[in-house]
């Protein structure tokens, strides 16, 4: 779910009361696209239904935030409710266009910057609100697109996964998160953003994707990561190991003499392929760890063992 924030179970989200787009979001009128958007998850992720369970304010909070959201984070619909031509939850207003254009005076909003009327703007409101004999007609306008955030864990990311997910309205939803997901990354749910105007269909949801960091592993590009503890004679003797992947565990054969740092390679063990993609690997670093608690019969033995054989790999790496 959006975020990790941590709510007592004490503390309720605060009903937001404002019908100003900017001031539900909490952001001056000339805030830039990146202001918005920070704004937006951070009030996303305190008022989610899902970190308030029962708390009807949060989620009549959260459904504002998201309908805010989707006004402010569109450029042209911004710019529509900023001149008045579409109230906080993206429905046109309609005007009385003819008295307003003669009281209006040097401040009618068809007036050009130039100070001349622009009929062409005149125009294109009153047929969008008129029909051919002056007939008022339906207006139909697609609804909002909305934009939710979601983390998923990084096993559900790389191997596909089912989330349910409770959407704005309060109404639940399965997502299919499919194989190989990158971070950021945005899933479109058709028809399932604000509803329609007239008759008019939904609009859609986008969800980001945020993935959580997994304690062994660490992706790049489709390869899988891993750092894999070895025992010393399993380093020097060589030796059949189990080792995790994103899947199930496999057997892997580490070779004698092997050195710490060394990288062996599971062919196809890496990020699932998608469509006709070949799946990664999965790249695994030896880490050769001595036992925790001192051995005394190891020091005696590689007392004995450095009399006839000491080495110096510095000078040998530099050679």
């Amino acid at each position: 779910m959006p975020g990790k924030i941590a709510i007592g179970q004490n503390q309720t989200a605060c009903l937001i009361v404002s019908e100003d787009l900017y001031d539900l979001l909490g952001v001056a009128k000339d805030a830039s696209s990146d202001d918005i958007r920070k704004a937006y998850r951070a009030l996303a992720k305190k008022h989610h239904p899902d970190l308030n369970p029962g708390d009807k304010a949060a989620e009549e909070a959260f459904k504002k935030i998201q309908a805010a959201n989707a006004i402010l984070s569109d450029p042209d619909k911004r710019k529509q409710y900023d001149r008045g031509a579409i109230d906080a939850q993206g429905n046109e207003i309609q005007r009385d266009y003819y008295r307003e254009y003669a009281s209006a005076g040097g401040e009618h909003p068809y007036r050009s910057s130039a100070g001349h009327d622009d009929i062409s703007d005149i125009f294109s409101d009153l047929f969008r609100a008129r029909g051919q004999g002056g007939e008022n007609v339906n207006i139909r306008v697609r609804g909002s697109d909305i934009r939710y955030t979601m983390e998923v864990s990084f096993l559900e990311a790389v191997n596909g996964a089912k989330k349910r997910v409770t959407m704005p309205d309060g109404k639940t939803l399965d997502i299919a998160i499919p194989k190989g997901l990158h971070e950021g990354q945005v899933l479109r749910l058709r028809n399932q953003g604000m509803p329609g105007l007239g008759g008019s269909g939904p609009g859609d949801a986008y969800v980001e994707i945020h993935v959580a960091p997994h304690p062994d592993f660490r992706r790049r590009g489709n390869d899988i990561h891993v750092e894999l503890p070895i025992a010393l004679h399993e380093a020097v003797l060589g030796a059949k190991v189990r080792v995790p992947t994103i899947g199930k565990a496999v057997s892997m054969t580490v070779p004698a003499n092997s050195n710490n740092g060394d990288t062996l390679r599971l062919k196809g063990r890496g990020v699932p392929a998608a469509g006709e993609r070949q799946a990664g690997d999965q790249i695994v670093t030896l880490r050769v760890q001595l036992p925790e608690k001192s051995d005394d019969e190891l020091k005696s033995f590689l007392a004995e063992w450095a009399k006839t054989h000491a080495y110096d790999p510095r000078t040998e790496a530099k050679g």
